[in-house]
């Protein structure tokens, strides 16, 4: 009998569930890596994604191979199919164990394939709640809170708790996290790495790929080996978590990562653990006297944020990527491939940096990214799979609750207790963005009438009937009644103009 393990792109621990179970026989255990080209022509993905990913797993297929397994790696296949089925056969293979992938859409292509030898799923041991253990806690509520699950998950971990009351008597200090960026901020500089020889190679390939891309591919800064993303948690526990918290939401022209952490890619891909991410912000705190504000904030990021978008993503339905509650169907606009093409001065900057960076932090994510694509009634399948393509750390557990759930209120509020939709003033407030722009971000109607603002009111116009069953929208909704029917008609007439404008252009 000879067990063989297929490890997949985003299981890059060497503590991975099925590594684990074969420990005790390593150099008898053949393991295998697949870098399939079919499998990448789902969306035209970002190239930096795809640097990160394949030279990821190069190198972490050297580093087992380094440790005594036998290891067979498979560059540039046409296929998944093709290449298992020869190592199965050459490999004499009778168990083939994969730990069970994140995303379901992967889950379902493992169990149709027909292949000659047992195949054994092992529980996914990458998040710190199995998704049983979600399970049993989601049964019978009838609100699926996140803040509920956050303070379960504290308690169940015994993260930042005096007993049984969290430290500091509060579970969450987010009121003191949201500062405007006044006056002339100076974030610490992230920590980038120079490509090695390996990810030059890989970038490359990526560069001559007769296969649709999106972004750019260089320069390329990302670690890729479970070393660098050590030095990243390191780097980003001594010189930006202490100031993490009071910027958090802040945008800033020019400044794409502020204090945020950038280890969300390295923990997607399995180099990294949740739970040694979260240990090191609490040792942190307790050694180095931090700002509770901003170490809370972060924990929530990980233990609660992180944690409840995957466990709820295996909880809901399977007809949970179709839902649009409020049947949008514009398609997307071609800015949103191309910054160029917008003169939004938000939705430049923030699409120009992902272009070059894969990257956006969770407030460009939600409050000018998603926020404007709800407004302007944006198909959610069509968002959804451009958060997919776009983002470093993008996975289909990642992007379906966020996008379709949290930024789309796509679900109906299965997630989120109200859509988060706002006008320019949330922009104008939390960013430097509106200076820049030839918009207004005082005016809803009129040539210089910032789209954010003329879209947000039409939105609640169109779905007034829908929006009053959501309690919290009810003072929103006056404050829409107070306005005269005549600009009401101009502002929709606005949005007409707008998105056949788009069509025009596309």
């Amino acid at each position: 009998m000879t067990i063989g393990i297929w490890i997949l792109g985003d299981q890059l621990s060497q503590n991975q569930a099925a590594l684990q179970s074969c420990r005790d026989r390593i150099a008898h255990t053949p393991v295998l890596f697949i870098e399939s080209l079919e499998h990448i022509q789902a969306r035209p993905y970002h190239q930096q994604k795809l640097i990160l990913v394949w030279s990821a797993m190069r190198h972490f297929g050297q580093t087992l191979q380094a440790e005594g397994w036998p290891v067979t790696y498979c560059e540039q296949a046409a296929d998944f199919v093709t290449p298992l089925h020869q190592w199965l056969r050459t490999q004499g293979i009778t168990e083939l164990r994969v730990m069970a992938p994140s995303d379901r859409p992967f889950a379902t292509f493992l169990h149709s394939l027909d292949l000659p030898c047992q195949l054994t799923l092992l529980p996914n041991n990458l998040f710190l709640w199995a998704t049983t253990d979600f399970q049993t806690w989601a049964k019978n509520r009838k609100r699926l809170l996140m803040e509920d699950f956050y303070r379960e998950g504290r308690r169940r971990f015994n993260l930042l708790m005096e007993g049984k009351q969290p430290v500091g008597g509060r579970w969450n200090f987010d009121q003191d996290n949201r500062q405007p960026p006044k006056g002339k901020l100076h974030p610490p500089d992230p920590l980038w790495f120079d490509p090695d020889p390996i990810t030059q190679a890989v970038i490359q390939t990526v560069k001559t790929l007769k296969i649709p891309t999106y972004g750019h591919a260089e320069p390329f800064r990302w670690g890729v080996t479970r070393h660098h993303a050590q030095q990243v948690l390191q780097h980003f526990i001594t010189t930006r978590l202490p100031t993490f918290g009071p910027y958090q939401d802040a945008m800033i022209t020019g400044e794409t990562t502020l204090w945020h952490a950038l280890l969300s890619p390295y923990l997607n891909l399995g180099l990294l653990h949740p739970a040694e991410v979260i240990e090191a912000a609490e040792t942190a705190y307790y050694e180095h006297d931090l700002p509770l504000n901003s170490v809370e904030g972060f924990i929530r990021q990980v233990a609660g944020w992180r944690e409840y978008m995957h466990g709820l993503y295996h909880h809901v339905g399977a007809d949970y990527p179709t839902r649009n509650w409020f049947d949008h169907t514009q398609p997307l606009p071609a800015f949103f491939w191309d910054a160029t093409q917008t003169d939004m001065n938000c939705l430049r900057q923030t699409l120009t940096q992902v272009e070059e960076l894969a990257y956006a932090h969770h407030i460009q994510r939600l409050m000018i990214l998603s926020n404007f694509s709800l407004i302007a009634g944006f198909s959610p399948q069509a968002v959804e799979s451009w958060f997919h393509a776009a983002f470093i750390d993008a996975y289909d557990w990642v992007m379906q609750t966020n996008v379709i759930g949290m930024g789309l209120f796509a679900d109906g509020g299965i997630l989120a207790s109200k859509p988060y939709a706002s006008s320019a003033n949330y922009v104008n407030k939390m960013s430097d963005y509106c200076k820049g722009c030839r918009y207004n971000p005082k005016q809803r109607t009129g040539e210089a009438a910032c789209p954010f603002n003329f879209f947000y009111w039409d939105f609640l116009d169109r779905h007034r009937d829908k929006l009053q069953t959501q309690g919290r929208m009810s003072f929103i909704l006056k404050n829409l009644d107070k306005m005269e029917a005549t600009e009401r008609e101009a502002i929709h007439q606005h949005a007409i103009a707008w998105h056949q404008a788009q069509s025009s252009t596309a």
